[in-house]
């Protein structure tokens, strides 16, 4: 396991505003991810503009629950980029897999 090239604080920062889009799965390299996170917050907007209120504010809450897990992962350095590596915090030391 290996630190990835991408910066932590961007990843944080990207996922503490944009979580619900997604932006930061891009970011990361993670492109079906965010392709889906930002699909769940079109989808979203779709119902509610539709007047479907209740299923727009469910998928909302789904992809806001989705969005704070994942930067909550960001924040404890448990969160892999697109090629596997660790996002890491300053400091984290990285264990080596034992495959």
């Amino acid at each position: 396991m290996q630190q990835s090239s991408r910066s932590y604080a961007v990843a944080v920062c990207l996922s503490g505003v944009f979580g619900t889009l997604g932006i930061h799965h891009f970011y990361l390299g993670r492109w079906l991810h965010g392709c889906i996170d930002l699909g769940m917050f079109v989808w979203a907007l779709y119902l509610l503009a539709t007047g479907q209120v209740f299923w727009g504010i469910v998928v909302l809450c789904l992809d806001f629950i989705h969005g704070l897990s994942v930067t909550i992962m960001l924040l404890t350095g448990a969160y892999r980029d697109g090629d596997g590596n660790v996002v890491a915090y300053p400091g984290q030391t990285i264990k080596p897999d034992n495959r």
